[in-house]
């Protein structure tokens, strides 16, 4: 059933009264018709094309069972971390440094306690830094790249000298200024990280949204809307945004694999998060020594793998959203 008009006309409306209820009227039907119809077609026609493909189903459970982990990581093990260390039932020394077997899968750390609990909840962290971070870089993104593609002029200007003077700081020196900055040593925090992450990521956000308003804004419907008197707010959330979109969810996605690598590379340069955090990039740092000499390969290689996938299956997703959502792909 179709919604009713938001205005009717009056037997004693005067013509400039009558002029302003039809323009309202035609303001309304713009917004129920011509943006809702392509993109329905578009997400559903996406869906359509990624519902046939095999590795966007091996990406989406992956990505899944990630998500699983650092939600509810008592669906994968039995106890916590802390219960785990502190209970001497679960901890033995003399087991310490053990590979892979029926009891311990994924092998023992240097206390002797299960490493799979630890692998398991690596994944919370990580996850909540590249969800963090990927909000914040999207929100700025889109904030700051509408306003630089819909008005343009120096609005503009500014808004891409300022991400271009981002673009020449290097990714790992300018995270290494902004961690310093923000805290150090122990005091250092997985909201640091998030913060450092997001106030570099956000330049890369706003030239790809800036790009594709400066496509959609001279749209015949948008000539239409703004021609009929609705304001910019109301053209760049019910018009340009719906319609510029889908290139910023493709990123995102990408994106949010790339983050979990710049989250663990930190950890184990050891500007990151501090020590003592159930990360995997600690884990791995923690692992390198042992593994020169030889010794708890396992320390290495399960982190790793883990890591690994989530990132892959981020980037896998992200890639079959960008060929399901650009027609010139297909």
């Amino acid at each position: 059933m179709s919604e009713a008009r938001p205005t009717e006309a009056r037997p004693d409306a005067t013509p400039e009264e009558e002029h302003e209820l039809a323009a309202e009227r035609l303001l309304s039907d713009l917004d129920a018709g011509e943006p809702e119809g392509p993109r329905r077609s578009l997400w559903a026609d996406a869906w359509r094309i990624l519902r046939r493909r095999v590795l966007f189903w091996i990406a989406a459970v992956l990505i899944t069972l990630f998500t699983l982990m650092a939600i509810a990581p008592q669906l994968f093990v039995w106890f916590s971390p802390a219960t785990h260390s502190t209970s001497g039932l679960f901890c033995n020394l003399a087991d310490s440094k053990e590979g892979p077997s029926a009891d311990h899968w994924f092998g023992t750390d240097q206390q002797g306690c299960d490493f799979y609990i630890r692998v398991i909840y690596g994944a919370r962290v990580s996850m909540r830094v590249a969800l963090g971070a990927t909000v914040m870089t999207v929100f700025f993104g889109i904030l700051l790249g509408g306003a630089a593609g819909y008005y343009g002029g120096k609005t503009d200007t500014v808004l891409s000298r300022l991400a271009d003077g981002f673009f020449a700081l290097p990714y790992l020196v300018g995270a290494i200024i902004i961690l310093s900055a923000l805290a150090g040593g122990e005091q250092r925090t997985e909201w640091h990280v998030l913060i450092a992450i997001a106030f570099l990521g956000w330049p890369a956000l706003l030239r790809l949204f800036r790009s594709s308003v400066l496509q959609t804004k001279h749209l015949e419907y948008i000539d239409a809307a703004r021609a009929l008197g609705a304001s910019d707010r109301r053209i760049m959330t019910r018009h340009i945004l719906p319609n510029a979109i889908a290139p910023v969810i493709v990123y995102s996605t990408i994106s949010m694999g790339a983050i979990i690598s710049v989250e663990a590379t930190l950890s184990f340069l050891g500007i990151g998060l501090p020590l003592g955090t159930i990360s995997w990039g600690i884990m791995i740092n923690d692992a390198q020594s042992l593994t020169i000499a030889g010794q708890a390969e396992h320390m290495l290689i399960f982190p790793s793998i883990f890591l690994v996938l989530i990132s892959l299956a981020f980037v896998i997703m992200g890639e079959e959203l960008r060929e399901a959502f650009d027609p010139r792909l297909r």
